[in-house]
């Protein structure tokens, strides 16, 4: 008898927050670009790829290399990208060496008969102020002016002094106020008209069901790679979150 072909698929990641230090992270990418990602149809890669990025000018042997395995496997898939909280400088230079497609913050995909909103997540964040505001100012006109005419090694300081305060923030915060506004993840489905959600960000690997308007809502929220790879698969009839070991 023949075979049964494989259904289509796509896959989703974020929050793998790659870096020099995590080897180990990586690896596991580098695996699941060669051996995972190619059968797929598309991937779409909703920030935070990188623990930091200070601008496409910090050229390295690291960046080099993760552009380099991106871009091979966009010869055979199409990659998308939304920016992340830690990788909101990343710009059309790298994104074109990594053959990857950027995509605005927010975006409506229709991914197998179904309208489907993706985005980093960290916007729903309403209860995090401190955290809204830095955010207000980073993606704002100025700012990202600002920090492309400070010089490299500077950029790197500031960077360095960002991930400090930042750690030490979250440390004082509850887990409900680091974690998605209701109001605004209702809000943000009913602006694009759609009723399921992809996100990142929060790194709390979930499929949520509710209500809105009277229709069914899913939002579906990807895992973070700091213990294992986490890929989301989505099907025409199935959605899957999975995990994948760190050899």
């Amino acid at each position: 008898m023949p075979k049964t072909q494989a259904a289509p698929f796509t896959y989703f990641i974020s929050d793998l927050h790659l870096s020099e230090e995590r080897t180990d992270i990586t690896e596991c990418f580098f695996q699941f670009l060669r051996e995972d990602a190619p059968k797929a149809e598309a991937l779409y890669i909703l920030g935070d790829l990188f623990e930091v990025w200070i601008g496409d000018d910090n050229v390295t042997q690291f960046s080099t290399q993760i552009a380099g395995a991106l871009n091979k496997l966009s010869q055979q898939i199409p990659i998308y990208f939304i920016h992340g909280n830690r990788d909101f400088a990343l710009g059309k230079r790298f994104a074109q060496s990594a053959g990857m497609n950027l995509l605005p913050e927010q975006k409506v995909i229709e991914l197998y008969n179904e309208q489907v909103v993706i985005l980093h997540g960290d916007e729903m964040c309403t209860r995090d102020i401190e955290y809204m505001k830095f955010r207000k100012k980073a993606r704002g006109w100025w700012w990202p002016r600002l920090m492309k005419a400070i010089p490299l090694y500077y950029r790197k300081k500031i960077a360095e002094k960002g991930r400090e305060v930042s750690k030490n923030n979250q440390k004082h915060l509850s887990a409900d106020i680091m974690d998605v506004t209701q109001s605004e993840v209702e809000a943000t489905l009913l602006k694009h008209s759609a009723y399921t959600m992809i996100h990142g960000h929060t790194h709390r690997p979930n499929i949520h069901y509710f209500t809105v308007n009277g229709h069914t809502a899913k939002r579906i929220v990807l895992g973070d790679w700091y213990e294992q790879g986490s890929v989301l698969k989505v099907s025409e009839n199935e959605k899957e979150l999975m995990n994948i070991r760190f050899e």
